[in-house]
């Protein structure tokens, strides 16, 4: 693990820096730029508020490959009877938001402050990160919101005020977007994207995959 200057705009490369739990850097600050290099490389920050800031990099890398997607019998109905809609890019803020106070059984606390909420929306402005919302009778009943790297989607971070609202959000961007993300990056493990289709892959393999298609 490296301690970031915080004046200094740099990383220790993931493909040489081996670490069990896959933490690469600790420090530095979440400005639009290092945010944006950072993702560039292959890490992203994930660390309680109030906290110093960490840099990971996980080795397996969790990931969804589009043509891999599964959409079961249920969600299928649901896509197919409209019983959301969803649009791209028309209340970024606001989904970062509903994601920062989203109930996480298991998580206390979150990551998404204030400050990385305001470098996100730079970031946004750029066009290099986007959000989803999902509506229901003209309400915003769920969303995620992630970075662009080229053909890589790295997501990360959904709220649902509904059942399934954030799944077929999901589903719906992945399978419009299938011919121009090479894959979806999760980060790390959960049981409900696993259902959906995303498997481990091994962090050299991700870092292969990104460095090939920024």
């Amino acid at each position: 693990m490296v301690r970031l200057h915080p004046n200094e705009i740099s990383f220790p490369d993931p493909e040489l820096l081996e670490s069990e739990s896959g933490l690469m850097a600790i420090g530095g600050d979440l400005s639009p730029q290092r945010l944006l290099f950072a993702y560039q490389l292959g890490l992203f920050p994930w660390f309680n508020e109030g906290d110093e800031i960490l840099w990971w990099c996980p080795d397996p890398r969790f990931v969804l490959f589009p043509n891999d997607l599964k959409i079961s019998k249920s969600m299928k109905k649901i896509l197919r009877d409209h019983v959301f809609t969803f649009t791209e890019n028309q209340c970024f803020r606001k989904v970062m938001e509903e994601c920062k106070n989203a109930f996480r059984k298991g998580q206390d606390g979150t990551w998404i402050s204030k400050e990385l909420i305001d470098s996100f929306e730079i970031l946004h402005q750029h066009g290099f990160a986007k959000s989803v919302e999902v509506w229901q009778n003209d309400e915003l009943v769920g969303g995620f919101y992630g970075v662009l790297i080229g053909k890589i989607f790295c997501g990360e971070s959904m709220f649902s005020k509904v059942s399934n609202a954030s799944k077929a959000g999901f589903l719906d961007f992945v399978q419009r977007n299938a011919e121009n993300f090479k894959l979806i990056d999760c980060q790390i493990h959960s049981e409900h994207l696993e259902s959906l289709g995303a498997t481990m892959i091994p962090k050299l393999e991700y870092l292969k995959i990104l460095k090939e298609n920024q």
